[in-house]
């Protein structure tokens, strides 16, 4: 511990981790320079601006200093070592992913409970002893490089895989042979929100490429990537550039190779928007001829068969439909085959020669059937309502897997016989010491401040009283039309163990009744979202659930977001916030990596009108000093590249500096770690204790 970071701990003169107001402390000191910039007329003022160079040694003396003053309170309490002591029962479970089926072979992710990471499992045929295909947990010593994504030649021959470091996007990928375990030597870098598309042939694959950084490869904004595709036993240099646009640095890049054709289909996205253009390839090598070359809508290719081609879209349909396309003789004709209903669709598979469509309902699933030509079959029969996913595979199959879960029921797995429909449990999460029945979870609507009704799902213990001092958690999202929905988790499980209510908000922004849900929430719609996320919270304190005595908020990446935004327009309402690797300086987030592809639902800061909707309420820039904001505890991570932790650091900072109370504002800064994806078993049970043991001592001092 060097000579600084003793001085602020010898500076705490008392710190009761069991209160939220402590009676005399001091935060580590953080450097104000005087820096202000004019942007569309007005001053803007970045006292932490040096921050953002996140990778220096004076940011990381601040952050070693930071996370040394936060660990006098979440370091050691009485709630850290109970949830602690029970995730780490819960998570020695058995945890297994939906089967997928190749050529005959059978893929999944298997989890004994103790390992860091999940194994990839084979069979090798169906009634074959399966084996360990990939170990990420030999990648490293401490489960901190994982696996990312995943593609199986179309012979299942091989296997693509990628590598991530430390939780960064940068994916290395690597080739193993499925049959003898040997790892190839061919290594592709720089590769970026990308996934492995094989050959035909299995002679190599496509991929999505971005230039190596010249300056931090964790903070350099990332432009302008190129399709390549690689043939396996050359090196990367000889790969191939199958499209780029240079015209048009921020189109990215997805292909789909079909399985015994020469016909390709070409996405180009623009950003996180939804809506994509659509080329296609009628023969390799040809040109790319647009099929839509406007964003008017989503266009996600689903399978094939002769000269019909199966696509998911939303154009003229904001809840989706399914539609197909026929190439003959060099004409594209198009047909609506399942019309927009008033559900908004979830997913879309091809599989025994029928549509399988998953619709949300309120939030939950229900999947039916359709014919070919679009006439509805049935639905398959569930006795709970839930979240079901699954359902892979191709036209030819007659069975799949699908999974089912909701918030008091862990993940079952079903094998589903697709031509009889009947159905059998093929593996079911158990937990030690947990019952299902010994909890609830109830289903409402709220009003919202514009009198839009606002799905809400609280859970607890059937056991639990529940009145104004009971411990409240709401969790929210509300951004880039992903839904929340009904799922068994251990945090949240940890946090109604410990006689907690857990409330999660389908807020506006989300994608739970379709694009106009999204839309409401979005752009000069946003502040629609924190009124949602606030309304939940006086909703559930006029039921006399909690009060804002005893309620916590959080939420992660744009959800961080919606907390910090949604505390400093209502401090008063909430006792704890918890932003997550949020996105909390709206008006310089498109400088770095990835962020100007958020755009599309924040809107540009260099747009003057739409920068004034971002200053309106941008959490680093709403701050009122001497105002009283409740308990914050700030996460993110060092190796974060999506939202770069530089957000929360100058959000830290300047809070600290403005907080008009003894209520401290705290940052975790998790090392070796990024947005989340990857992070290690160890890593999480360390962090979950410790952020939610801090917001129950807090509450319940």
């Amino acid at each position: 511990m060097n000579n600084k970071m003793l001085a602020n701990v010898a500076t705490i003169f008392l710190l009761v981790s069991c209160s939220d107001e402590v009676s005399d402390f001091s935060y580590p000191d953080s450097k104000k320079v005087d820096f202000s910039e004019t942007i569309h007329g007005y001053e803007v003022k970045d006292s932490y601006r040096w921050l953002e160079d996140f990778t220096s040694e004076e940011s990381k003396d601040w952050v070693d200093r930071q996370n040394q003053f936060t660990q006098q309170f979440i370091g050691k309490d009485k709630y850290k070592k109970s949830i602690n002591n029970h995730l780490s029962k819960t998570w020695e479970t058995e945890s297994l992913s939906i089967p997928y089926k190749i050529k005959g072979k059978t893929f999944y992710y298997f989890n004994d409970g103790t390992w860091q990471q999940s194994k990839l499992m084979v069979k090798d045929c169906e009634d074959c002893e399966e084996r360990v295909l990939l170990d990420p947990n030999k990648f490293s010593n401490d489960g901190t490089i994982s696996l990312g994504g995943t593609s199986v030649s179309n012979d299942a021959s091989l296997l693509a895989y990628s590598i991530s470091d430390g939780g960064s996007d940068w994916r290395t990928w690597r080739v193993l042979n499925i049959n003898s375990g040997e790892i190839l030597s061919d290594k592709i870098n720089w590769a970026k929100f990308s996934n492995a598309s094989w050959e035909n042939d299995s002679s190599g694959f496509y991929y999505q490429k971005y230039e190596e950084p010249k300056d931090e490869l964790l903070r350099e904004v990332n432009t302008a990537p190129k399709l390549m595709f690689h043939k396996l036993g050359t090196p990367q240099s000889e790969d191939q550039i199958i499209y780029e646009n240079q015209d048009q640095p921020r189109w990215g890049w997805g292909i789909n190779v079909l399985e015994d054709t020469e016909v390709r289909f070409l996405s180009i996205s623009n950003g996180t928007d939804e809506r994509n253009r659509l080329y296609v390839q009628l023969k390799k090598g040809g040109a790319f001829l647009p099929l839509v070359d406007e964003l008017i809508g989503a266009y996600q290719y689903l399978d094939h068969k002769d000269d019909t081609y199966w696509f998911y879209s939303t154009e003229n349909a904001k809840n989706g439909k399914v539609a197909s396309l026929q190439i003959k003789n060099g004409s594209f004709v198009w047909n609506d085959l399942v019309k927009e209903t008033s559900n908004s669709i979830r997913s879309v598979n091809l599989i025994n020669g029928s549509i399988a469509i998953t619709y949300l309902i309120d939030t939950f699933s229900e999947v039916h059937f359709y014919s070919l030509d679009g006439t509805f079959l049935k639905t398959l029969a569930m006795k709970e309502k839930g979240t079901i996913s699954g359902f892979g595979g191709g036209l030819e199959d007659t069975s799949t897997y699908f999974s089912y879960t909701n918030f008091t029921t862990p993940k079952k797995i079903y094998e589903l016989d697709l031509v009889s429909m009947s159905k059998k449990i093929f593996w079911e999460e158990t937990l030690k010491g947990f019952n299902t029945n010994d909890y609830i979870s109830d289903f409402r609507f709220y009003e919202s401040k514009d009198g839009t009704k606002i799905p809400i799902h609280i859970s607890y213990k059937k056991s639990l009283t529940i009145n104004e001092t009971t411990p409240v958690l709401i969790y929210g999202y509300g951004g880039f039309n992903i839904s929340i929905l009904p799922g068994f988790s251990k945090r949240f499980l940890s946090w109604m163990n410990e006689g907690g209510v857990v409330a999660v908000a389908n807020l506006r922004g989300g994608g739970e009744y379709g694009d106009i849900w999204h839309e409401d929430g979005m752009l000069f719609n946003k502040q629609n979202v924190f009124d949602d996320f606030a309304y939940a919270a006086k909703y559930l304190h006029e039921k006399q659930i909690g009060s804002p005595e005893s309620t916590a908020i959080q939420g992660g990446s744009n959800g961080g977001l919606l907390v910090a935004a949604t505390m400093l327009q209502n401090p008063s309402l909430f006792k704890v916030a918890i932003p997550q690797v949020g996105v909390l300086d709206m008006l310089r987030f498109h400088k770095f990596t990835i962020g100007w592809a958020w755009e599309s639902d924040y809107g540009s800061p260099d747009n003057k009108k739409e920068f004034e909707n971002l200053l309106s309420y941008s959490p680093l820039h709403n701050i009122k000093k001497g105002e009283c904001y409740p308990a914050t505890l700030i996460t993110t991570a060092e190796r974060d590249d999506r939202v770069v932790p530089s957000h929360s650091f100058k959000f830290a900072a300047k809070l600290q500096e403005y907080q008009g109370c003894k209520k401290p504002i705290l940052i975790r800064v998790e090392d070796r770690a990024g947005h989340g994806a990857g992070t290690p078993k160890n890593k999480q049970i360390n962090q979950i204790a410790e952020i939610y043991g801090y917001a129950l001592s807090v509450i319940n001092n």
